[in-house]
């Protein structure tokens, strides 16, 4: 993937969003539109599955707002699996799972997770595990469903801090508002640092 100039003249910053196709509500669905907005408004360009759900949801905010869209998904998989969802700008066919969370994970400068299914969570520890061993970019949790999970993972120290693994690069993040408040700390924390 070619990074785009960003607003500001740089190179574009790329979100990856985990989220599953069947929402566990509508507030879920209305949130991950949200973050879509909120990701494009900031300049970032926007990874997912493609597909519907929440995928489509944050898909329809980053196309609202004129950002880039970009499907990544399995090529021996995608006639299976569907066409993609109505805002894909870009599509990535990768030959293989650990390939594919790689694409995500390698291009992202911030990881957003939301509930779903196995295959999303399956996609979040991968996010977890990268951010605290390979290459510390944020990794974000939003919404009820995937704010539980990770209430979860903290009560059953399936997910505990160590001094040799920090969690800093982990957050959740309650609303819509906050996520918008910390997408502008985390641009211009980035900015700074360029």
């Amino acid at each position: 993937m070619t990074p785009q100039a960003d607003r500001s003249g740089g190179q574009q910053m790329t979100a990856s969003f985990f989220g599953g196709v069947v929402p566990a509500s509508p507030d879920e669905e209305r949130l991950a539109e949200e973050v879509g907005v909120a990701l494009a408004r900031a300049g970032f360009a926007l990874l997912h599955g493609g597909y519907n759900g929440l995928m489509e949801a944050c898909a329809r905010g980053a196309s609202s707002e004129g950002g880039t869209v970009t499907a990544v998904t399995l090529a021996d998989k995608h006639a299976e699996w569907g066409g993609f969802n109505r805002y894909v700008t870009g599509e990535v066919h990768l030959p293989d799972l650990g390939s594919r969370l790689h694409h995500y994970l390698d291009h992202a400068d911030l990881v957003v997770a939301m509930g779903g299914g196995v295959g999303t969570l399956h996609e979040l520890t991968s996010a977890v595990y990268y951010a605290s061993s390979i290459r510390p970019v944020p990794v974000w949790i939003t919404g009820p469903t995937a704010l539980g999970l990770l209430d979860f993972l903290h009560r059953e120290r399936w997910l505990f801090e160590t001094p040799t693994r920090p969690l800093g690069f982990l957050s959740r993040i309650e609303s819509a508002t906050t996520f918008t408040a910390r997408l502008r700390d985390l641009t211009d924390d980035m900015e700074a640092d360029t």
